[in-house]
């Protein structure tokens, strides 16, 4: 008996398929195919149009059917995932960065986590949600990626399926968007709006 199931081919155009796949972070791949393959090779599987439905199907879990209405805007606009993170972990630990003055510590922590976030955080310190201050730069670099990836994973619990994979796919296994606390659930929504308000602002050139 033949399946009655759409294929991936015919629920999403080339187009789509080019993107979603394209776009998966290699460990997600891995993940599906073969944690041995190495990225080069991955790399070069994630651009074969012949493959890209049954990499899409992978990475989704389930064939949903995809029509023009459902597929929105990117919820991150476009961005790396891991940028919105810092951007949302910087608000996060915003005093402990404004209070980072020593020349060597600031360059190292700048190296880390990219000038933008700096600077995002100490325009934002007031939204700041962490008290107590980090002094090693190494150590607040880390915990700025790991809570702004937990806001991130608590911010798109309130997605559809859909959007949130979208943004999964294109995260590394294993982030701490996969498991956010409670903390970050009560932060993440305005953490996330500040974020994405400045990055949409940033496209529109204001």
């Amino acid at each position: 008996m033949s399946s009655t199931k759409p294929s991936y081919s015919s629920i999403l155009d080339d187009d789509r398929l080019h993107e979603l796949v394209a776009s998966a972070d290699l460990s997600r791949l891995a993940k599906h195919l073969d944690p041995r393959l190495s990225n080069s090779l991955l790399a070069r599987l994630q651009q074969s149009a012949r493959l890209q439905p049954r990499l899409a199907a992978l990475l989704l879990g389930e064939e949903v059917a995809i029509g023009d209405t459902d597929w929105s805007e990117d919820l991150l606009l476009g961005h790396d995932p891991r940028r919105v993170a810092l951007l949302a972990g910087s608000i996060w630990h915003a005093r402990s960065i404004l209070k980072m003055v020593a020349r060597r510590d600031l360059s190292i922590l700048v190296e880390l986590i990219g000038s933008d976030a700096h600077a995002f955080a100490m325009r934002h310190s007031s939204k700041a949600v962490v008290k107590g201050p980090i002094d090693d730069p190494r150590q607040l670099s880390t915990q700025i990626e790991y809570d702004g990836h937990a806001c991130l994973g608590a911010w798109l619990e309130q997605a559809s399926w859909l959007d949130r994979m979208r943004v999964f796919v294109r995260l590394p296994v294993g982030t701490a968007a996969d498991n956010p606390l409670a903390e970050h659930r009560s932060a993440a929504g305005p953490l996330l709006s500040q974020v994405i308000a400045y990055l949409r602002a940033e496209a529109d050139g204001v």
